[in-house]
């Protein structure tokens, strides 16, 4: 299960990862939790907005196109500079097979320019659309982009990621951690957001989402 692979790292990261500087992640979370409670988030039966983005080799994928095929699972991560997010491209990966016998698609989006996406695509040994949201346009659409505050910044760049080098861009915008499964309709018929970015969905959930999809209704 992803869950337990992030709680092992998360136990390790607290004990070792100096208290203040904890402290202050902590209290971003926080203050995002607060914020996004007045956010208007895409929920099940919501259309998702089309997009049109680069893969980590540079082709174009729209989502409208891949939907001509199949259901799409579309998650969003913070970067390949976040374990979490490893842990959980990793996860997906081990389900590609299920996922591809389901008829569906996977699609990972982050801000990250297309060679960084790459670089993640290679790390994780990945064999699906790993796409690059510069600037973060999509992330928007879809209601989970924001910014970091200017502690999260100077913490950051002092850990190594300084996000703007990472991004391509002049901002500090990432998304929060989010996957939506959506149908050949374009309807979202999963939607999980979470603030918390050590918390994610488990997989298995979006396995069983898709099972459902092909089961005929009743007449």
């Amino acid at each position: 299960m992803l869950k337990v692979a992030l709680d092992a790292f998360r136990a390790e990261f607290i004990e070792k990862f100096p208290k203040e500087k904890a402290a202050i992640m902590q209290c971003a979370t926080d203050a995002l939790a607060v914020e996004f409670q007045t956010r208007q988030l895409l929920q099940v039966g919501d259309i998702a907005p089309d997009f049109r983005m680069p893969n980590a080799v540079g082709k174009k994928i729209r989502l409208s196109e891949k939907l001509k095929e199949g259901a799409v699972i579309l998650t969003f991560y913070r970067g390949g500079w976040c374990p979490y997010c490893n842990l959980e491209l990793r996860a997906y990966q081990k389900l590609l097979p299920q996922i591809d016998e389901l008829g569906a698609s996977l699609i990972a989006v982050s801000p990250q320019t297309p060679d960084a996406s790459l670089s993640t695509a290679e790390k994780n040994d990945l064999e699906f659309d790993v796409l690059s949201d510069v600037g973060s346009k999509v992330a928007e659409a879809y209601g989970i982009a924001f910014t970091l505050p200017d502690e999260l910044k100077a913490l950051y760049t002092e850990l190594g990621h300084p996000l703007p080098d990472t991004n391509g861009t002049d901002d500090w915008m990432l998304p929060i951690p989010a996957t939506f499964v959506i149908d050949q309709n374009q309807r979202v018929i999963l939607a999980h957001v979470d603030v918390d970015y050590r918390d994610r969905l488990e997989p298995s959930q979006v396995i069983s989402v898709l099972q459902k999809l092909q089961i005929p209704e009743a007449a």
